[in-house]
Parts: C-alpha cells; structure tokens; sequence
C-alpha cells in the first residue's frame, strides 16, 4: 500500500559510519536499504519558474513478500554522464565470493543493470523502493547451509576474539549500526510499522554481512591485532562504503524528485533544492516538455545575477530517469544571489522560459546591493591593477626613449668631440712647427731633451724683457696651448750664471704636454702688474720626448667625449629637477585652490572630512540662517551623487539634526564606490515646500578616489580672437586659457576662429587644410590646426569677409562677424558634431545664440545648450542684451562687475541666469621660475633675490639710477577707462617720495599717445635717472617690469576683471589698485580689508583707494611706499604671501564646468 511518512530530515547513513572501524576489513555494500517515506522541501520561488513545482513526494511502502524475485537476463547498460545508474565491477572479494560458493552465469543473482531497468520500469505514480539492489544483497551474502552452520557456530568465538583488539568491537559496530539505522527511521511520533519492519529486515541483513566479514578477518588475523596497514585500509573501506551509501541515498532522492516533477509537468528541477553560494547543483531539463524535444544536443547557457556575472555555457546529458531528463553540473560562485539561464541546442533553437528566462533565486548568499558593491570593489581593484600596467608600460617606456635620447646624445657628443679635438690638433700642430726649444740670452731649458713628469730648469734672463727691474719673477704657465689653463705657477731663484742677469725656476711639465706655454710676471697669479709675454705671443716650448701624437690625440678626443658628457648630464639633471620642482609647485598650488574652492561656501555649507572620498562617510553641515530657508522649522537633506545620475537614484529625505557649531544642523551620508560627484539641495519639508538650490546650480562636492570618472563633456568656442594668434585684449588670452584649464580637467575643447589673413601661423602646429563646405553663397574652406595644445578649426568663407588685414576696424565689422556666427554653427551641422555647450564671447560672437535658437537648436543640434560671456558691455550692447535673451546661460568676468552691469538694460531683465566668474592667468606664461626674459629664476622661497636682481637689469636696461628705491611699474593701454589722470598724478607722487617710475603702453587715441610722449619728454629732463615712459608694446620688457617693480599701479575706472594685478602678484609684485570690478575681487588691502580676504580663504595682498581723484591714489601709494621703506621685512614676507595665491584658471576652471553642467539641465 502507499503511505506517506513526514519526516524531520531525510535518512542519512553519515551517523551509522560516525564510529570508527578500523577493526573490520569490510567490504563495500552495493545493495540498498528498503525504507519508505515522505520528505518536504522547501518550495522554489514561484517568480522564477515556468509554473509552480509541488515538492511534497509520496512514495510507496517496501513489500517484499509480494514480490517475486525475477531471473534477469544479463544485459550491458547504456553508458551516461548524467545520474542513471551505472553497472559498477566486483570487488575482489566479490569475485572471491563467487568463486567459492560455486556461482556462474546461471546464477539467479540479478545484476546492477538488471535491478535498474526494473527500478525503471516500475516506477509510475510513486517512487518505488530499489527492492532488486536489496536482493541482489542478500542472495550475494547467501551461504549454503553446512557453511551457515559453520559460520554461527563461529560467530560467539570470533567476535569474542575481536572484543580484545586495539581499536575496537565488530559486535559494538553491529549494534551501532542497527541503533543508529532505528534512531533514523523511527523519528518523533510520526514513524510507521513499515519503518520498523524496513529497518529490521536491512538490520539483519547488515548483521549477516559484518558476521562474514569477520569471520574473513578472523581467518587473516591470528593474534587478534591489528596492523597500521590494515588499520589504513579499513579505514579506506570504511569511507569508500560510506560515500556509496550517500551517493546511492542521493541518486534516490533525485530520482524521487524527477518523477515527481515529471508528473507534474515541470521542465527543470535542481538538486539540491535549497541553492546556496559556493556550491555546486545539478541542473535537470526535460527535453520532453520544451521546445527542444526533437533536438539530440541540449545546452545550458546562463550567468549569475540577472546575467552580470560569472557566465557559462554548458552541455546537458541524458539521464535515464523517467521522463526525458537531462543533467548537467554547475558550480554557484560565493557571489551570486541569482541564476539566469535559458537552453539551446548549440545553434539557434533555444527555450528562454516564453522570453522570460529561467531563474533560480540564490539563498544565504550577498543581495543585490552587496553584489554591486563587489562589482564596485571588483572594478577598482580592476583598475588598480590597469593603472599599475598603465605605469610600469609608461615606465618602461620612459625608460626606452631615455636609452634611446642618451644613445643619440652620446653620439652627438662623440661627434662633437671629434670636431673639437680635429679645431685643437691643427692649431696645436702649427704651434708646435713654430714653438722653439730655447731663446739665445732669453730663456732655455735644461736638461735639453725631457718628457712629461719630469722635473726641469727653466732659465730666464731677466735683463731681456720688461722685468728687469722686478724684485720677483714668477712663471705662469700650461701647456698644449693651454688647453687646460693655468697649471704650472712657480718662484725662479737667481743663478749664478754668467752672461746676464739669470734666474730659474724647478717646473714639473703635465704628463700629456706635447707642448708648454708660460709668461712671465713679477708675481703669483692675481698679484702680478708686470707681465713678458713674447709680445702678447706668450712662449712656448716643444716637449721633446712627449708621447706619440696619434696615441695623445685619440685619448685628446675620448677625454673630451667624457667632459662633454659630463657637462650634458648635469645641464640635463638641472632641467629635469626644474620641471619636477615646476611640476610640483603647480600642483600643491591646485591643491590648495581646490581646498579653497571646498572651503568658499563654509558660510552655508561644507563638509566634514573636506575632502570626500568614494566609499566613506561624511557629514555634511548647513547654515540656514544665510539662505532663503533662514527661520524654518526643519531642513531636509536631499542627495544624490553623480549630477544626480547615479544607479541608486536620490538617496530618501533626511531630516537634517542640530549641530554643535551655531544655526548649523547636519546629516550624515555613505558615498557610494562609483561616485565622482556629491549633489545636494535642501528643503523645509520632506516632500519639498520652499529649497535651497543654490539659484538653480544646485551644491556640488567633487568625490575623490571613486572607480568611476566623471564622463567628459565637449565644449566649443566660436571667437573673433584667440592668443597668441590673433590677440587684440584680453579675450584672446581668455579663450586660450580657459580652453586649457577646462581641457586640464579631461573635457574635450575646441575653437572655431575666422582664418584672418593676418594670424600669426608661427605659433599653429601642423596646420593643414581639411575641407569645405558651401553656405551663404559661397565656399568655405576649413583649416585645422593646433594652438598651444588646443585644436582649432579655422573657418575661411571665399567672400573675402577674412581677409582685410585686421581683426576689428572695418566699417562692416557686424556684418563679417555675423556670416562667421552663421557659418561656423553650419559647420557644426554639416560635420554632425554635437557638443555639449557652444560658449560665444562679447557682441563679436553674440550673434551665436540666437541662430542657434532660431536655426539649429531643433534640426539636429538637439542636446546642445549655449553659454555667452560679456567681457565688456562698453561695446555692442545692443547684441548682448539679444545674445542675454537667447543664451541658457550668462556669465560675465567677475562677481563684482556683474553687480555693477546688473542694471544695464541688456542684464536687468536676465539676472536669474546671469553669473560672474573670475577670469585667470596662464601659468606657463607668467611664471618667474622659468621666465627667459628675467635674469633670475625664482619662486617664493628667494622672490628677494629674484627681485632685486631683475631689478638691476631694469634700471640698468632703461638707463635708469641703480639704487635701492621703491620702484612703481605701470603697465596699460592709454584709455580713459584705464584712469590716465591717476597715472599722471601718481608719476608724480612717485618721483616726489623719492621712488621710481618705470611705465610700458600705449594710446590707440593719438591725442593721448602725443600727451604721453610730452610726459616722458618732461621727465627725462628733469628725472632722468628716476622715470622712464616705453610707449609701445614690447613683451619682453613687460616681464622684466613685473619682475623688477615693487608695486603695480592700476588705478582703473571701471574694470571687468584686470589680468595685470593678477600677473603683478605672481611675479611677487604688491598691487595698487582701484576698488572696482575685478580690481576689488582680487585684491585685498592690508589695512582695510582682513575680515573680507579672510571670508575668501586669502590673506589680504595689496592696496586699494576708493576715489577716482588724487586724493584716492595718494592714500594707497603712500601707504605702500611708507611700508617700502618703514618695515622692508614684513613688505618682503608680503612678496613672498602673494606669489603663493593662486590667480591661475584652476578655480575659474571649475567654477565654468559648474556653470556648463547647470546649463545643460535647461
């Protein structure tokens, strides 16, 4: 009958082999206990199957006495890499077995095969008990009667003698295992008579089995001991038997559960049923039930966690279960929290689960966050490891090109060696025809042949030249032309020679002198005033047995080689080390500007640490009481990362909690591993109400550390000007220098410029025509080159709109700049380029922002938004308040101009998108350490130094006093807005306390140039030695002037930003300005002015007046020199403070890149 049994846990024979049996030699056991039961699995999710799988199976209970034992016929099995059953070999002592108890082929024993076919064929609706491997055990163990009698009669003394041995009792094992087998079976209150039957009758059988084989071990054993060797195989016997008994127990379970699924129709089945990591499972498919039920090869092919990991494609088995089913191993990585997988047949039949994929929920394991934190970690160690390659590659290949430089620069010394040595021989050779060996009543050497290091006499007669009147002679001398300069300094003593007034002098001649060359003097070096030199010829002498001339000049030229290599390897050392130590200065400056960047909206909001890492924790505090959520409340934290385009999405509301420090409050945030930007806003409620977002920018901390970089963006520029090419003010310099600074920070940045017939080509590389393109009824030609490392594209229209000879200046410049807005933006649509922001400059260009709108912005520049900086609203206001209208974004070049223009017509009506950033200067150019215009290198650590000396060049250069005054620069264009009554005025106060003047500009208005040249006329008449006024453009001298002056005047009357105060303190030079634009933005007064340069994390650096009169200049000009003269050390520490602030584009690089990223939200 069938009864269902609900066990605890499936019935395991790991317990009954616990006990050691090292006193048996037992022999595997190949048949199968009968037992009957029911065992609940845990279900599958039901979301990642086809249909719902019932794993409750009933089996049906062992009947042995219905059963009849069946000859079978003995048949080979099919072969199988799946979980059918295979036909196992005999054992050795099988063999022997059935060789003593007469058996043969005949024999009624059924094979392995047998029992499986029958197993097979039995099986319909319950699991049947493997009752032919049960028989086939017990007719194995059978015994013919007289045997069987033997046998018991054996039984009490064998196992008595057994009871005595080392390592323990075979009665004890077989009381053991039948209690063991009892305490599996009969469990709780749910056991049956069925099980107690099952587990008696495989007791008994078990009994009769460890009986023979102690009879056989008795028959082994005399003395009743065991040895180490049959210890070891026993113990081999005992964990082989076990291991069969848990693989047959397996395979059953297995079996249950194909015939179960089967019945229910489900397509796949695992084992085991709970999947767990770091496992492995055996996959079943029933081919029956799939699409792939005519296919002869079934694969699996799949990956872990929603197909991120780890995948795999492999072939699947038949098996001979019932049903169709396939098989095939997988091992389930630590990580995995999923299995995906589909079939195929290897080709392109596949069954994906109706397109859904089959899935297999993975427990105990990582969930989904901690998987993509593993990724996460994975990829940086990923990249850790790439980086490393990446390094030692460059290494490597860093290390090639110095062998190879060094390979051609040795040759190149070695060549130039061979030069100079063939320069030195054919001068030396005709030396040596004219050098004499002596001078009748002159001079003569004795002894008359010598050699190199030997000692000699040089004899002089002082009567014979200029020195007959000196109290003391001296030889000054060298040799081989004095190749070597000055090596041989001796006193002569008198002789006593007759025949005039003779002296001599003991001389050691060099060891490699082919020749020696000397004069004579009445003193040592650096003393003597009277000199005979052989009548400016000086006196030579051959050196009669010096070395082979061949021999002396191949060692001439190999010496000269090594002091040429010698001399290149330290000029080499010494550039190295200045780019290192330039390199590194550049850095820790970025570094504090970056600092300083974290730190300029301490006010409202920073963050502790300052410096936010990928993966760590940090708080970050808000001051609401200087914000428009002053007064609320409550004040909600709301974040996310990555420009708020990070995998997780907004992180929830967190209400912010009081801080310790004042009106702050706080909340804490874990930054993700793929992070590269924090983004935040606040609010006053948690579903939103009234935020803070910065005026639309939003607040944004760059992460550091992160596995992800943040994704480039592209940027053009349409200009009229760029420098060094085509440089009219100070717009050139900012294109050029912002495109750098932003390409700095991994952007992609391009310029489009008109192709003027005036451009300076020496400063484009590579220049070459790329193509053309038809628009505005004409051709257009393009040119692409590269400019100071950015590439630019130039834009030449055949209309001849470019070719006037200037930049400005023509009656239709509107017209010209106009047809190049329109045809560069062509050029863009033509060329299918779409960058992420086109950023136009000043009423030159303004014309961008309109035509794109009207024009392109919907027929195919989609994604692009438009950036328009005003750089001066004193020309073409009419198109900058239309370019205002149009543009997503404005800025202007500082926060304090962009006050004062705030109620200009063109700006008023577009204040919310208008913003003022900084502009910078170039570092590369204006840097005092690598400056070849200035005497000195220098930095802040010896700015005294470098100033002092670049102030003598100066004075020396002009013609002016070199004395150690306050020295006043002044560098301009001759403008009314650049304040030219102030510089006059200031001249003079100047000259009256005593300072210098050294002044460099000049007019485009000739009424002013004429007053000017009238100025210096004056003031060389009457200060010739204190001013000097250069009224032109000279570079050169502009840099010597920064570096020489003590101060620089700038005494604006309105000025948008101003690059000269800023170029001024690089140099170390103390600014003088007027407080206005840019002008007050940048320079802080000693005085006046701590409390605001320290709200900018600076210290103040200068001096500033407010007035635009006399009295206004008087009072910061008077300040500055009265500290020239009154406190020189604490005036040199101020040089040193404001060469290490950095006016660079770093900050306004960045201070852009948020402006862009704003703009591209609109």
């Amino acid at each position: 009958m069938d009864v269902s049994l609900q066990l605890q846990r499936p019935l395991r024979f790991k317990e009954v082999l616990n006990h050691r049996t090292d006193c048996f030699k037992i022999r595997p056991f190949l048949g199968s206990l009968s037992f009957a039961r029911t065992i609940q699995f845990t279900p599958w999710r039901c979301e990642c199957l086809p249909s719902r799988v019932s794993l409750r199976v009933t089996a049906g209970a062992a009947d042995f006495s219905k059963r009849r034992q069946r000859r079978l016929s003995t048949r080979s099995s099919k072969s199988s890499k799946g979980f059918g059953r295979k036909t196992k070999l005999g054992t050795g002592n099988q063999k022997r077995d059935q060789k003593d108890n007469g058996e043969n082929e005949d024999s009624n024993i059924p094979t392995l095969s047998e029992s499986e076919e029958s197993n097979q064929t039995e099986m319909e609706s319950t699991v049947a008990v493997d009752e032919e491997s049960t028989i086939a055990l017990y007719q194995k163990n059978k015994v013919n009667e007289s045997e069987k009698e033997e046998l018991k009669e054996d039984v009490p003394s064998k196992t008595k003698s057994y009871l005595n041995a080392e390592n323990g009792s075979a009665r004890k094992v077989v009381e053991d295992v039948l209690g063991l087998q009892k305490k599996e079976l009969i469990l709780e209150n749910d056991t049956v008579s069925t099980s107690r039957d099952a587990a008696t009758y495989e007791g008994k059988h078990f009994t009769d089995y460890a009986i023979t084989e102690e009879k056989h071990l008795a028959g082994t054993e005399t003395d009743g001991t065991v040895t180490g060797k049959d210890e070891k195989t026993i113990e081999d016997a005992s964990a082989k038997l076990k291991l069969e008994m848990e693989e047959k127990l397996r395979k059953q379970e297995i079996e249950r559960l194909a015939e179960g699924n089967f019945l229910k129709g489900n397509k796949i089945f695992v084992y085991p049923q709970t999947v767990r990591p770091d496992e492995d499972i055996e996959v079943f498919f029933n081919r029956s039930f799939s699409t792939l039920n005519d296919e002869q090869d079934i694969l699996i092919m799949g990956a872990f966690n929603d197909w991120r990991w780890r995948s795999f494609t492999m072939r699947l088995n038949k098996t001979y279960f019932k049903g169709d089913w396939w098989s095939c191993q997988i091992h389930v990585p630590k990580e995995a929290y999923k299995m995906d997988f589909v079939f195929f047949n290897g080709q392109n039949i596949y069954d994906n689960n109706d397109k859904q994929d089959f899935c297999i929920i993975v427990e105990g394991g990582m969930d989904v966050f901690a998987f993509e934190d593993f990724l996460l970690e994975e990829k940086r160690r990923e990249l850790e490891k790439l980086a490393k390659e990446q390094a030692e590659k460059e290494r490597q290949e860093e290390e090639q090109r110095r062998i190879e430089a060094e390979k051609a620069a040795s040759e190149a010394d070695r060549a130039q060696a061979k030069v100079e040595t063939g320069k030195r021989r054919e001068i030396l050779e005709q030396l040596m025809k004219q050098a004499p060996r002596s001078v009748d009543n002159i001079w003569f050497i004795e002894p008359n042949e010598f050699k190199g290091a030997d000692k000699v006499k040089l004899y002089y007669n002082k009567t014979s030249g200029p020195l007959a009147h000196a109290n003391e002679l001296w030889i000054h001398g060298g040799h081989n032309n004095w190749c070597n300069g000055l090596t041989i300094v001796e006193k002569f003593l008198r002789s006593g020679r007759e025949g005039g007034d003779w002296w001599y002098a003991e001389v050691v001649v060099p060891g490699r002198a082919l020749v020696l060359d000397w004069v004579f003097a009445d003193g040592p070096p650096k003393v003597a005033t009277i000199y005979d030199n052989n009548n400016y010829q000086d006196f030579h002498a051959v050196v009669p047995k010096s070395i082979p001339e061949e021999m002396f000049w191949v060692e001439e030229e190999h010496q000269i080689f090594r002091k040429l290599q010698a001399e290149r390897k330290l000029r080499e050392e010494a550039i190295r080390a200045k780019a290192e130590k330039t390199a590194r200065m550049k850095a820790e400056m970025k570094e504090r500007t970056l600092k300083r960047f974290l730190l300029s909206q301490k006010h409202i909001v920073y963050t502790e640490p300052l410096d936010v890492h990928a993966g760590s924790t940090v708080t970050v505090f808000y001051n609401p009481a200087n914000t428009v959520l002053n007064g609320k409340h409550e004040i909600w934290f709301r974040c996310s990362f990555n420009r708020w385009t990070h995998r997780m999405g907004p992180l929830p509301p967190q209400r912010m909690l009081p801080a310790d420090n004042g009106s702050h409050v706080k909340a804490t945030v874990k930054v993700p591993l793929d992070a590269y930007m924090m983004d935040f806003v606040f609010s006053e409620r948690e579903d939103g109400g009234m935020f803070d977002n910065k005026g639309g920018m939003d607040y944004h901390i760059p992460v550091f550390g992160g596995i992800v970089k943040e994704p480039p963006m592209h940027i053009v520029h349409i200009a009229v000007e760029m420098a060094p090419i085509a440089k009219v003010g100070g717009l050139g310099d900012v294109v050029t220098s912002l495109s750098r600074a932003v390409q700095d920070l991994n952007h992609n940045v391009n310029i489009i410029l008109p192709k003027y017939d005036c451009l300076n080509l020496s400063h484009v590389k590579d220049l070459h025509y790329q193509k053309s393109y038809s628009w505005g009824g004409t051709e257009i030609k393009v040119w692409f080159g590269k400019v100071e490392g950015l590439s630019v594209y130039f834009l030449e229209p055949q209309n001849g709109f470019v070719w006037t000879g200037c930049v400005y200046g023509c009656k239709n410049d509107a017209e010209r700049f106009g047809f190049f807005c329109h045809a560069a933006l062509e050029f863009l649509h033509q060329g299918g380029l779409q960058p992420d922001i086109i950023h136009c400059h000043d009423w030159s260009s303004a014309p961008v922002a309109w035509l794109f709108k009207d024009h392109y912005m919907h027929y195919g520049l989609s994604k692009t938004r438009v950036v328009f900086t005003i750089h001066n609203l004193e020309f073409g206001a009419h198109f900058i308040g239309k370019a205002m209208a149009y543009a997503d974004k404005a800025t202007t070049v500082s926060h304090t101009y962009s006050k004062e223009v705030a109620g200009n017509p063109a700006v008023a009506p577009h204040l919310h998108k208008f913003h003022g950033i900084l502009n910078g200067i170039d570092l590369d150019i204006w840097d005092p350490y690598n400056d070849k215009f200035i005497p000195v290198p220098y930095t802040s650590e010896n700015v005294v130094e470098g100033k002092r000396a670049a102030k003598e060049a100066l004075q020396q250069r002009l013609g002016l006093k070199k004395s150690d005054h306050p020295l006043v620069g002044i560098i301009t264009r001759l403008t009314h807005q650049k304040g030219i009554h102030l510089i006059k005025h200031a001249i003079w106060n100047t000259l009256k306390r005593n300072g210098q003047v050294v002044l460099l500009g000049s007019a485009p208005d000739p009424r002013i140039q004429n007053d000017f040249v009238n100025l210096a006329n004056q003031l060389h008449s009457s200060h010739s030695d204190q001013a000097r006024l250069c009224l032109t453009y000279d570079e050169p001298l502009s840099h010597l002037i920064y570096a020489g002056a003590d101060f620089i005047l700038v005494p604006s009357i309105f000025e948008p930003c101003g690059l000269t105060q800023l170029t001024a303190m690089r140099y170390g030079s103390i600014p003088v300005v007027r407080k206005t634009g840019g002008l007050y933005d940048t320079v802080f007064d000693v005085d006046d002015d701590k409390a605001r340069a320290e709200a900018q994390g600076l210290e103040p650096n200068g001096f500033n007046f407010d007035g635009a009169d006399g009295a206004g200049v008087d009072y910061a000009l008077n300040r500055a020199i009265s500290a020239w003269y009154d406190g020189r050390d604490w005036f040199n520490s101020l040089c040193k403070r404001v060469m290490e602030q950095d006016w660079s584009w770093n900050r306004p690089a960045l201070d852009y890149m948020e402006l862009y990223h704003a703009a591209k939200k609109y």
